[in-house]
């Protein structure tokens, strides 16, 4: 097989959470710019509708802004979409957020918002669209969900963020369980989970913490839009084809070396 056809993802239809900046972006500009009609989701409208119209110029991308921690926008979203649509051939669940605080003073609010954004919403929101994943989904072509945790989930931070990082454990082991209960129905789940890159959540990282975890990354560097666009077009394409309840760190090296 060519590599042309094992990596395409052309005329796929692609739903993106958290697509309206960051790694979302990133996933979205690749998808776009490879031939698939691309659905991003984003609390922020203006930002979302913003994106769409810019990405448009290149392929086909829409936006439905929704606020994914509330359990009747999912419903809303997914509507919207069965509208549209028949069938979703990759789900990108990456709408996510984060809290730090000292041990001692970290508030309730700072784990519920994080954990029911982070993990509740991730799973219900899937829960939704899974007849429209199933649609899409043959014995020889899988769906997929891919899943956007973090290193966070996989080694101890430096920086107090508790529920961030028990939340994206909790999304790595989550798709695993639903990766072995889904592949039944012809869908495929697997995760990436990204080290340091460019974003409004690593912004907020103390400028020392963020040059010595690129100190002791092997690579020396943090990761750039090509980084994720690979890994998010190989999970979603034909290349991927046996690859199944899979975790990917996407980080240089910094979370299995440190």
């Amino acid at each position: 097989m060519k590599i042309a056809d094992l990596f395409s993802v052309a005329g796929k239809v692609v739903v993106i959470t958290g697509g309206s900046r960051g790694i979302g972006e990133m996933i979205a500009r690749a998808y776009v710019e490879n031939g698939a009609k691309v659905y991003i989701t984003a609390r922020n409208a203006a930002v979302c509708d913003g994106l769409a119209a810019e990405l448009s110029k290149s392929g086909e991308c829409i936006s439905i802004p929704a606020d994914l921690s509330k359990m009747d926008e999912i419903e809303r979203f997914a509507t919207a979409l069965e509208a549209r649509e028949s069938k979703i051939d990759v789900l990108f669940n990456n709408a996510g957020a984060s809290w730090g605080a000292p041990f001692d003073s970290f508030p309730e609010s700072g784990w519920d918002k994080i954990v029911d954004l982070n993990v509740k919403s991730l799973f219900f929101f899937t829960q939704r669209l899974v007849k429209l994943l199933e649609a899409a989904g043959s014995v020889d072509d899988f769906a997929r969900v891919i899943n956007i945790g973090s290193i966070d989930g996989m080694h101890v931070s430096n920086i107090e963020t508790y529920s961030y990082a028990a939340s994206k454990a909790a999304v790595l082991h989550l798709t695993k369980m639903m990766a072995k209960n889904l592949a039944s129905r012809h869908i495929a789940v697997n995760a990436i989970a990204p080290g340091y890159f460019p974003s409004k959540m690593t912004a907020a990282i103390p400028e020392e913490w963020a040059a010595a975890s690129v100190a002791a990354t092997p690579m020396k560097r943090i990761g750039n839009p090509a980084d994720m666009a690979g890994v998010a077009l190989y999970l979603g394409s034909k290349a991927s084809g046996f690859v199944c309840g899979s975790v990917i760190a996407v980080d240089g090296g910094y979370a299995t070396t440190v």
